[in-house]
């Protein structure tokens, strides 16, 4: 029996590693060639203390009250030289991933399908390719996290979350085709089956937690992307009879009416997951769609006025005002996680407390 170990680094950077039954995260992570942060390993220094978000696991009693006190317990806090996972975890370690002596894991894979879903939205499918790539590197990431992709002939990358669940051997992304872009240009004129792209990661702070309370999600065109990869991940492990018991509805809105794209994978995992929902919302006056308008104004206020978590991912702009919404609503949610992304620029996970 193993368990898989995600160590998410506050520079953004995630590393998965496998623990075997009976072992410390401290020792499985240095056995994978990840140095956390240590002094002592024998539960004295608190210097390995982190926080596990979620998972189980059995910390013993052979550790000082001044190392881990019973408050920090309390609170998730963890020592990772005393940790043994009794279940897959995560864990955030307060320390930069290049501390530890690692880095992003590196992949290669071809691309195995390029659509254009509107005038707005690019598809790309890229197959893993199993060979030349770091021995610890797989398809593994945090449903919700983003990788960085290589525009070939060229040394830029670019930031795309993931729109597959952790684990497939294909990831998927949705892409915003942006005029003269250097990937959109790519995608729409060069990329063709077979053709290799380099991808570091996965990153990123924004990710599915445990669903402990109803949970609103707020989408903006291809900001639904992380969101299609939380929902499958929670559609398969109801499939696998893990129900999720908390409601889940997600408000989806674009500039266009043809920009809506994706409808009917949504439209399967309201089938697949009883008490998931999702709305559509159109910006255009010129649309025929029957709800117009931004996210802000199809928000139910009875359904927020309840203890409910919220993610939220989208262009700046959205994401600005309904972070202006809330406030002035004096709208206050148990956890808000939130991530607005700009063509060219790496996307800004946040959390508000």
């Amino acid at each position: 029996m193993s368990y898989t170990v995600a160590l998410n680094f506050e520079d953004g950077v995630s590393r998965f590693i496998t623990c075997k039954a009976g072992e410390t995260v401290l020792d499985a992570a240095y056995r994978q060639k990840i140095n956390l942060p240590m002094d002592c390993s024998d539960g004295v220094c608190g210097t390995c203390k982190g926080q596990c978000e979620q998972g189980a696991f059995d910390l013993g009693d052979d550790y000082l009250e001044e190392a881990l006190s019973e408050e920090e317990e309390a609170e998730g806090k963890v020592l990772t030289c005393q940790m043994v996972p009794s279940s897959d975890c995560v864990i955030q370690v307060p320390v930069a991933s290049t501390l530890c002596k690692t880095r992003p894991g590196e992949m290669t894979g071809q691309i195995a399908r390029v659509g254009q879903l509107s005038d707005d939205s690019i598809e790309l499918v890229v197959a893993l390719d199993g060979e030349n790539q770091d021995e610890e590197a797989e398809l593994a990431f945090l449903p919700g996290q983003y990788i960085n992709i290589q525009v070939p002939g060229s040394d830029e990358t670019r930031s795309y979350s993931f729109s597959s669940r952790p684990g497939d051997k294909h990831a998927s992304f949705l892409i915003r085709n942006v005029p003269n872009g250097l990937m959109s240009g790519y995608l729409t004129g060069a990329a063709k089956p077979g053709d290799s792209l380099i991808m570091t990661g996965p990153v990123g702070s924004f990710y599915l937690r445990e669903v402990k309370r109803p949970v609103l999600m707020l989408a903006g065109g291809t900001g639904l992307a992380p969101f299609l990869s939380m929902l499958e991940s929670l559609a398969d492990r109801h499939d696998q009879g893990e129900v999720c018991a908390q409601p889940i509805h997600l408000l989806y809105g674009v500039n266009k009416d043809d920009h809506l794209v994706k409808c009917d994978a949504l439209d399967a995992f309201a089938e697949r997951l009883p008490d998931f929902s999702y709305t559509t919302v159109v910006v255009d006056d010129a649309s025929a769609h029957p709800r117009k308008g931004y996210v802000t104004h199809h928000m139910d206020h009875d359904a927020l006025g309840q203890d409910f978590d919220v993610y939220l991912c989208g262009p700046p702009p959205m994401v600005d005002a309904v972070l202006a919404y809330f406030r002035e609503q004096g709208i206050q949610p148990a956890n808000f996680h939130y991530e607005k992304f700009a063509p060219s620029q790496t996307p800004v996970s946040e959390e508000v407390a």
